[in-house]
């Protein structure tokens, strides 16, 4: 039952610093998402420069998502435990970095291997985000206009990915649309420790990190022989 709902509950409203930190965790939100068109119109001069394979470019373009998916839950219980604030910061800061690490790549392995890592990182970000979410708003107004706020934080990274990809491309290189991840990171963690308080549960469950191992190898592995099969029956 919503605390909102009882007779005599005084449920505290939001205030300044709860808005603020809205605002600083619909940031991670939005790049997420935006990281899995940005890179489409880059695709042709990518090609160009590092010469991937038809099954290297499709790893390129579809790591980063099957990881999110793979690690979504696992991340969360993670959160969950240790602290999500703790675990979106960790996230953040490793989605810069392998950001960076996109941008500098030489090879369609290097880049794959950072693509992955951005997917390992981005599923950090979704679920600490939500829960975060949920404990600064007690009241049930707030919440609902909060999580408003991080929907529009969704839907403006797809709008925003094929369009900022476009423009960034028109006045740099394939490399620019993996560095524009790395000031908006740097924003989410100045502003998260200042304004999202850390919330964790030290009674949840202990992180299944074998069974997360293996359900990430499963899904890869499966998706590896997808892609094989439909290059073997192309040839």
């Amino acid at each position: 039952m919503d605390p909102t709902n009882l007779p005599g509950t005084t449920v505290p409203r939001a205030g300044r610093r709860e808005w603020i930190g809205v605002a600083a965790l619909a940031l991670p939100c939005m790049l997420v998402v935006m990281d899995l068109s940005v890179l489409f119109l880059a695709v042709p001069s990518l090609t160009r420069d590092l010469h991937p394979s038809s099954t290297e470019l499709l790893w390129i373009t579809d790591v980063y998502g099957f990881l999110i998916a793979g690690a979504l839950i696992a991340m969360g219980a993670l959160g969950d435990r240790i602290g999500r604030r703790k675990v979106l910061l960790f996230g953040s800061a490793a989605f810069g970095a392998a950001s960076i690490l996109a941008s500098l790549s030489t090879s369609p392995e290097m880049l794959i291997a950072a693509r992955g890592i951005q997917g390992i990182a981005g599923a950090t970000l979704i679920p600490s985000t939500m829960a975060l979410l949920f404990a600064m708003f007690p009241h049930e107004d707030d919440r609902m206009k909060a999580i408003g706020l991080i929907s529009a934080g969704f839907t403006g990274g797809a709008a925003l990915g094929p369009i900022l990809g476009g423009l960034l491309l028109d006045i740099s290189t394939w490399h620019a649309v993996f560095l524009i991840n790395v000031p908006a990171m740097l924003a989410v963690l100045l502003f998260v420790p200042r304004y999202v308080p850390e919330f964790a549960n030290p009674h949840a469950p202990r992180v299944d990190l074998p069974s997360a191992a293996l359900l990430l190898v499963a899904v890869l592995s499966a998706i590896y022989g997808i892609k094989r099969f439909a290059r073997g029956t192309g040839t």
